[in-house]
């Protein structure tokens, strides 16, 4: 009998689904039992992810943290335990680039339970419909309370996601210069401080959960890039609507940056038949059309995000959203990236919020990506080789 233990973060839609089926899997009569716990948003973009997989037996996890686990043995690769059926179900299922953001050096680590990424947040009486460019995007918050996702690793991740809509997509090694082209890069920024220019500076210390209460309440009436959480869209007559991020120019590419979270085995788990069964079935079809919605989960699987009975429950945030996820750009993996990823994020909430011009914020940042390789190459560490310029 083996007492397994998780950790997840405290959101409903992070614990209440994995809670109920821990308690299914715990009632099954193998005796076995799983407990999850769960930590704040903060804690699961930053934490060490070493720290967590040495005190528990499965972890939710964001990809960028992938580097960091492999570096530190963390981490059961998935595809020795699972039929070679199983894992092409999964790649073929999930919606996007879920699966292969969990995947390097050829194995997979962790399962893609979960799949979000950054899209527009309205308040459905504010703004009966969404902005479909970057120009009516600031036009609209001339006229109605809007924010920008600047807290915590946010700003860096809307400065991404900037970058990938004006063609220029950011580098994925650690080694690889510039991180953003100059003048990508200076347009996202220059985009990003004329939008935080119509807006409540107090609004950049929100992170997606609070900014998302404060779009349900008024306070903020569009929010152009946000982690979506269908929680926020499901209750019935919610104010609360998502939709996919403006584009920079008509018919340009939706830029946007992956998240959702993938569920990861440490090396310390004892690995059982009963434990793998379960994680198969939290990946099914089934349990992601059915199971997972019922229990405010939000699912990575196609099947579930077209479903129309899902969408109705949902105020439609699956299908309202889903050519932005499908496209969604995946983040660094190499070591070191998340304490990177929180960094320059800081030095762009800072730089925004203070006037520091667009040119010397974007060479700031790209000292600081300098910086931060230089250090890994004097102690000795290459990027794994899969990680490229995508």
């Amino acid at each position: 009998m083996t007492d397994y233990r998780g950790l997840t973060w405290d959101h409903p839609r992070g614990t209440a689904a994995l809670r109920a089926a821990a308690a299914r899997f715990s009632g099954e009569g193998h005796g076995h039992s799983l407990t999850w716990d769960s930590q704040p948003l903060e804690g699961f973009e930053s934490h060490p992810i070493g720290d967590l997989c040495a005190r528990y037996d499965l972890v939710v996890l964001d990809h960028p943290h992938l580097g960091d686990a492999l570096e530190a043995d963390a981490l059961r690769p998935l595809d020795d335990l699972l039929p070679d059926a199983v894992l092409q179900e999964w790649r073929a299922g999930a919606v996007g680039s879920a699966t292969r953001s969990y995947t390097l050096d050829g194995r997979l680590w962790a399962a893609p339970l979960d799949v979000a990424t950054q899209v527009a947040a309205l308040h459905r009486a504010a703004v009966p419909e969404p902005p479909r460019t970057w120009t009516a995007a600031l036009e609209l918050a001339e006229t109605v309370p809007g924010a920008l996702s600047l807290a915590g690793p946010h700003a860096l991740l809307t400065y991404f996601s900037l970058c990938v809509a004006l063609g220029d997509a950011p580098a994925v090694r650690a080694d690889a210069v510039p991180l953003v082209g100059r003048e990508a890069g200076v347009a996202a920024l220059e985009a990003m401080r004329a939008f935080l220019d119509r807006c409540d500076p107090a609004t950049a210390g929100l992170n997606p959960i609070a900014l998302l209460e404060h779009v349900a309440d008024g306070r903020v009436a569009y929010c152009p890039f946000v982690y979506g959480y269908v929680n926020y869209a499901s209750a019935e007559g919610s104010p609360v609507r998502f939709a996919d991020v403006p584009r920079l120019s008509p018919g340009g590419p939706l830029g946007s940056v992956l998240g959702g979270t993938g569920l990861a085995l440490s090396r310390r788990a004892p690995v059982t038949e009963e434990l793998v069964r379960h994680i198969v079935w939290l990946l099914s079809a089934e349990t992601q059309r059915g199971y997972l919605p019922r229990h405010q989960a939000q699912p990575a699987r196609r099947e579930a995000w077209t479903d129309p009975a899902v969408n109705a429950h949902s105020g439609d945030f699956y299908a309202d959203t889903l050519a932005t996820t499908e496209s969604a750009w995946v983040r660094p993996r190499y070591p070191g990236y998340t304490e990177f990823q929180q960094v320059a994020s800081e030095l762009i909430r800072d730089g925004l919020l203070n006037g520091r011009p667009a040119t010397a914020l974007h060479d700031d940042l790209e000292a600081l990506h300098r910086t931060a390789a230089e250090g890994r190459a004097a102690l000795g560490e290459e990027p794994p080789a899969v990680l490229h310029r995508k």
